[in-house]
């Protein structure tokens, strides 16, 4: 019994040892050598979709600079950005995705205001040249999202 019990614990700490080993988890933001964010980063737009496709655009409005914006759409991506931001994606939507939705956001960041406190900047976001999401100019904290079917 002893002999079994001791088998069970060896089994599962040679488990716990493999899972842990060679992750690549290095504790660093991808694309950075000392572990903060890159000031931009992009991810490469989808590909190999067989569905439907929609023309999507993310604006995020005002002036000046609005630091970390993010945005989802056939591409990834964040940095600081000039006002206004605009950017104009086709996705192509899979069968399933035409069903349950796919996700399209745009976290718009904080503009500088002018008695020097930050707010959320405004965003909009279009499907196929319809407005579909806002964060009510500014107003709302929450970014704009939108399932596209």
């Amino acid at each position: 019994m002893l002999k079994t019990l001791w088998g069970v614990i060896a089994g599962v700490a040679t488990v716990a040892l493999l899972t842990g080993c060679g992750s690549g988890d290095t504790g660093k933001t991808a694309g950075s050598d000392d572990g903060e964010a890159p000031a931009s980063k992009t991810t490469s737009p989808r590909t190999g979709a067989d569905g439907a496709t929609h023309e999507v655009t993310l604006q995020v409005t005002g002036t000046g600079t609005a630091t970390g914006v993010m945005y989802h759409a056939a591409s990834s991506g964040y940095g600081n950005q000039k006002l206004p931001w605009t950017k104009t994606e086709t996705i192509k939507l899979t069968e399933a995705e035409q069903k349950i939705g796919y996700l399209v956001s745009v976290v718009p960041g904080s503009v500088l205001t002018s008695d020097g406190t930050l707010k959320a900047a405004a965003c909009v976001i279009k499907v196929d040249g319809k407005q579909v999401a806002d964060n009510d100019g500014g107003k709302s904290p929450e970014p704009c999202e939108y399932k596209v079917k």
